[in-house]
């Protein structure tokens, strides 16, 4: 029985934190790292980056998941989630443990690191957590435009901890994450249009119409693939430059079947060719200055 709790509340605590997504944020931020030229920060250095941006990623999820309890009981993707089922209880403790992991996640970055990593690590939960959440969401079909920063602030995080002059590879690779953000979302709220409508969430497809709204995801992921092969022109190696290729021209070939074929099905497709765009360039984003450095 103690084994069977214990599972149950990791996989809780794994979704109220929404630690999958925090993990990705922090491998954007260890990618900003790499990209930075002459970036030599010791091992609890990054540590306490990596940390850092978890848990304030952590935090913003968790605060998410606070305040739209009542939004995400009306949509089926969402209405397991445990404030909404009741295994957990909203309230002030939540509010203060919340409080509590940003303010910890800021002080180990400037403490560690320096003050204007702590800003770019609080700005990013601020735009997910506030812009996004409370400001934005409910209200404009901007709000995951915006919402996007909060993973440019990841890898400015990254980029700052080792030159907080900000060196251009790696912020060209925070614009990325930008324009990302969008057509990932978009392409999730295509494949759920009748759930976000019926939620009155204003995501584009359901503002403009799924045919419109293909289009512009269309845009966005040229704009964006585009502008990922640019940090090879800026010291970058041949390992980045071939992932970039690779995951932007898979992404946009699925966004070009759903600008084809706007639905439900493509749209779930181009969604996770977002996923695979990203992983992939992540992961040359981080290796391809370790391989340069062997050559």
């Amino acid at each position: 029985m103690a084994t069977a709790f214990s599972r149950s509340q990791f996989s809780q605590l794994h979704n109220v934190f929404k630690l999958r997504i925090g993990f990705a944020i922090m491998l954007t931020a260890l990618a900003g790292l790499a990209m930075t030229p002459g970036a030599h920060l010791s091992i609890p250095e990054i540590a306490a980056l990596a940390l850092a941006v978890l848990v304030s990623a952590a935090a913003a999820g968790a605060l998410n998941q606070y305040l739209e309890r009542d939004l995400d009981g009306t949509m089926a993707r969402t209405a397991n989630r445990p404030f909404v089922t009741g295994f957990y209880q909203a309230g002030p403790k939540w509010l203060c443990a919340i409080i509590l992991l940003m303010a910890g996640a800021f002080v180990l970055a400037w403490s560690v690191l320096n003050f204007a990593t702590a800003v770019y690590v609080f700005l990013g939960a601020f735009f997910y957590g506030v812009v996004y959440t409370v400001w934005l969401k409910r209200r404009s079909w901007m709000n995951i435009v915006v919402g996007g920063l909060s993973g440019s602030f990841a890898v400015l995080a990254g980029v700052a901890a080792a030159d907080p002059d900000l060196a251009t590879a790696p912020v060209l690779l925070a614009v990325v994450l930008f324009l990302w953000t969008p057509p990932h979302f978009w392409s999730l709220a295509m494949a759920l249009h009748k759930d976000y409508a019926a939620a009155k969430v204003p995501m584009l497809p359901v503002v403009i119409g799924d045919g419109p709204a293909a289009r512009v995801i269309l845009a966005h992921t040229v704009a964006l693939v585009a502008l990922s092969l640019l940090p090879f022109a800026f010291g970058m190696g041949w390992l980045y430059l071939a992932g970039a290729l690779i995951g932007g021209a898979y992404f946009v070939w699925r966004a070009i079947e759903l600008v084809r074929d706007p639905g439900p099905v493509l749209a779930m497709k181009t969604f996770f060719a977002s996923l695979i765009q990203l992983t992939l360039l992540l992961a040359v984003a981080i290796a391809d200055p370790w391989v340069m450095g062997l050559v």
